[in-house]
């Protein structure tokens, strides 16, 4: 036998990050339910009544050590008091007059994709972190049931090494249904091809190799390019169409419900003001009757003061969550409306081109954050509600060398069908002149591809006797 010492590092995945991006990902009723489980299992927590409510932000902060939640033997000797302080309550309180008219709520039942790839990860025997990485990858996990972003960002984010999250992925690549969180069609098709244990057939060869041309080459082309007979390319791309293209398509689409905004932004003078959306939300505060079970020199087990403590911990990272994501959805809108001005004052026609990236750098956050922020959450404006994303999209340049937004030429294509005789419809080569005609620089292709995203059918079907 050998004795001896050994100096590892070893990166860990805090529970109060994880935490605190679960919380940021939430759309505004999801937390509002998160919050109230959190209210009926946590004993710490309490919800103040009406009267207590008068002030928004925190009264005191409660000065918790981070480190594990293993106590010392001598757990009566320590100052309880001066550990949680004179002060204990920690309040979050709503920015709206709870007196206001109350969103109408649409109950269901049906499960989500999210809640399926839970329960299938709740399934496995995992390590902690491991659950905690996965239950992170499934929240940037779209509904369609693609990753929204890739392992370098996640990694990035959770400050761990990429083949940890990469594993994790994997994993969860194998759940049902087959397909989900690939990160493209391509990677989609592949896994789906692999589940029919076709990974050595033509048909994933041919994905793999060609799909990027599937719209440009016939079967014949690829066939030859491909260097396998006509007739076996064929079947190929016959068992390629029987696969799905967003592996979640029809399986977790939930009845419409009224969409009710994380955020208000009102105009105050000639400034955009910025509300959070929390007047349904419990006011929470430490539930100041534990105080007793902590204090110096009482005869409360120790097993009790450490499960007070965990729970006391886990109430302060709850409430700081609720915060972060509060300030951290606040500065991004209030980043949007620093760029997007114009669109607040005159309309969606002047919506102008703006990219994540661009918002990250304002706000010195990752793209992933501001990502999280913009699905699934809306806002209201005095233009309307629009999902946060909204305000997101790429340029094209007009022919003076300015940059339009895709948004706006989406309007402008919308605004010529709207004008065009039902008799006799513009095709997309006359929208494509209209629009050369107003300066606007688009290709053909481009004109069919916008009129087919906004929904509007070919000439041939919009034509009226």
């Amino acid at each position: 036998m050998k004795l001896g010492l050994q100096l590892r590092l070893k990166q860990t995945l805090a529970p109060q990050l994880i935490q605190s991006l679960k919380m940021l990902q939430m759309p505004i009723l999801q937390l509002e339910q998160t919050l109230r489980h959190e209210l009926s299992i946590n004993p710490m927590l309490e919800e103040m009544e009406e009267e207590l409510e008068d002030q928004l932000e925190v009264t005191a902060e409660i000065d918790l050590d981070e480190g594990d939640n293993t106590m010392d033997p001598q757990l009566d000797k320590i100052d309880w008091e001066s550990y949680l302080g004179d002060d204990y309550e920690y309040k979050f309180k709503s920015t709206f007059d709870n007196s206001e008219e109350q969103y109408e709520r649409t109950p269901t039942t049906q499960k989500t994709l999210t809640e399926h790839l839970f329960e299938q990860l709740s399934y496995l025997k995992l390590t902690e972190e491991q659950v905690l990485i996965g239950e992170y990858i499934i929240g940037n996990i779209s509904p369609k049931g693609y990753l929204v972003c890739d392992v370098n960002e996640m990694a990035s984010e959770l400050d761990l090494p990429a083949e940890k999250i990469r594993e994790v992925v994997d994993i969860i690549r194998g759940f049902d249904p087959p397909g989900v969180g690939s990160l493209d069609l391509r990677e989609s098709l592949l896994t789906q091809l692999e589940e029919k244990g076709q990974k050595d057939s033509i048909a994933y060869r041919i994905v793999d190799q060609f799909i990027n041309v599937f719209d440009k080459k016939s079967i014949l082309q690829i066939s030859r390019s491909a260097g396998i007979p006509f007739e076996k390319a064929q079947q190929a791309m016959d068992v390629i169409k029987t696969l799905s293209p967003t592996p979640a398509y029809g399986r977790f689409e939930s009845a419409a419900a009224p969409i009710t905004p994380d955020l208000i932004v009102e105009r105050v003078g000639e400034e955009y003001v910025v509300y959070h959306n929390d007047k349904n939300f419990p006011s929470l505060r430490i539930n100041p009757g534990y105080r007793q079970l902590l204090r110096k020199g009482n005869k409360t087990a120790n097993d009790t003061k450490v499960y007070v403590r965990e729970k006391l911990e886990q109430a302060r990272w709850l409430l700081n969550s609720i915060n972060q994501r509060r300030t951290t959805m606040i500065r991004v809108m209030e980043s949007i409306i620093e760029v997007q001005k114009e669109f607040f004052e005159k309309g969606p026609a002047f919506i102008k081109p703006l990219i994540m990236e661009d918002i990250a750098q304002m706000v010195e956050m990752n793209v992933a954050t501001i990502s999280r922020v913009s699905n699934g959450k809306y806002v209201q404006t005095p233009q309307g509600v629009y999902e946060i994303k909204y305000f997101f999209n790429s340029g094209i340049e007009n022919e003076d060398g300015s940059e339009l937004s895709k948004r706006h030429v989406k309007t402008k294509i919308e605004e010529i069908v709207k004008a065009e005789s039902v008799e006799k419809p513009f095709s997309d080569q006359e929208i494509f002149q209209k629009l050369k005609d107003e300066g606007i620089k688009l290709s053909r292709r481009a004109v069919t591809k916008y009129r087919e995203e906004l929904k509007i059918q070919p000439s041939r079907f919009r034509k009226r006797v």
